[in-house]
């Protein structure tokens, strides 16, 4: 008899709470406790649900060789581009018979840097971070002594002091490639979306954007850029509103840090009766599955999440086989994907 699948009813009844508080918490609403949505994502990957299911502590291998765990402040949600990466990384660590163990790092942990809870160091032989962007809790992780990689990282990190290995998307060069193709299609004045202080690859995304300008003798308008911090668009309805009713001045495109960011502008200018791309081009970055529904369709730049997953987990394989070879920082290239949100590049 085939089993039934798993429902958030399911995970709900579990739980002993609404099945309206089990979405919300799977999809990542701030108006759910840390507590609650930890304990929904738990449950989750315990009862297999969806894309939780490759995410659960225990593997098939006869003969575990240890335990990988992954240190994250936000576990990602289907939509973002770390839960195929996770989906990849657990079933190469698998083949090596490694489980993989989910822990929390709540606010009140980094700002007391104190690890969580429930997270034992001595039973740990490898950390994955994700989602991890405090410079100083990096190097509390990092000063365990426990081989680790990290998937991205803290914006202001310089490589020789994170002493563990990083993973990377390519970032720098597909938004210039990006920003460089629109110049070349006639667009003349940009403005970037996103808090660059955000992670290390909003920062090179940054950078990419302003060498392109650079190289092409546009000069940067500061007054057209939305560069806030994040958490201020996260949890302020109407942020983006009031954003661009600050701007003294509207470009022709806008190059955003991540396809969300470039989807809550796009709603906001079209709010406002403004035409994308007819008035404005929107670029956006991750390609996410939203990029492909709203309408027109988002320029972006495609990640090869479950290939980075893999990569990552062969990275820390290495990494406790050996733990004296030289850090490593590796970025995974990536594909510019021009779609309606943008004029079409010549």
């Amino acid at each position: 008899m085939k089993k039934a699948k798993v429902t958030i009813q399911d995970i709900a009844d579990a739980l002993g709470i609404s099945r309206n508080t089990a979405s919300k918490a799977l999809n990542g609403a701030d108006s759910v406790p840390p507590e609650t949505r930890e304990k929904v994502f738990s449950k989750a990957a315990e009862l297999k649900y969806k894309h939780f299911s490759s995410l659960t502590a225990a593997v098939s291998a006869s003969d575990p060789q240890g335990n990988i765990a992954l240190l994250t402040s936000n576990l990602p949600n289907s939509s973002h581009f770390g839960s195929q990466l996770l989906s990849g990384l657990e079933k190469r660590i698998s083949t090596e018979g490694y489980t993989l163990s989910i822990y929390f790092v709540r606010e009140n942990d980094i700002n007391a840097m104190t690890l969580p809870g429930n997270f034992e160091p001595s039973s740990v032989d490898g950390i994955i971070c994700i989602e991890m962007f405090n410079k100083e809790y990096s190097g509390l992780i990092t000063s365990l002594g426990i081989p680790a990689i990290f998937i991205d990282c803290a914006a202001d990190i310089v490589y020789p002091e994170l002493k563990a290995d990083l993973l990377l998307m390519e970032n720098e060069h597909s938004v210039y490639a990006m920003t460089r193709k629109l110049i070349g299609s006639g667009v003349e004045s940009f403005g970037f979306v996103g808090d660059y202080n955000h992670c290390r690859s909003f920062h090179e995304r940054w950078t990419g954007f302003n060498r392109a300008l650079a190289d092409a003798g546009i000069p940067l308008n500061p007054e057209s850029c939305i560069i806030g911090q994040d958490k201020d668009y996260l949890l302020e309805a109407g942020w983006m509103d009031s954003q661009l009713e600050a701007l003294s001045h509207w470009p022709a495109a806008f190059i955003c840090a991540n396809d969300f960011i470039a989807i809550s502008l796009m709603k906001s200018l079209k709010g406002r009766g403004v035409n994308v791309p007819g008035q404005i081009a929107v670029c956006g970055f991750d390609d996410a599955s939203e990029s492909r529904i709203i309408e027109p369709h988002l320029t972006t730049v495609h990640i090869y999440s479950g290939h980075m997953g893999i990569v990552s987990a062969e990275m820390l394989l290495s990494r406790i086989k050996d733990p004296a070879r030289p850090y490593q920082v590796t970025h995974v290239a990536t594909d510019v994907i021009f779609r309606d949100s943008t004029p079409v590049p010549n």
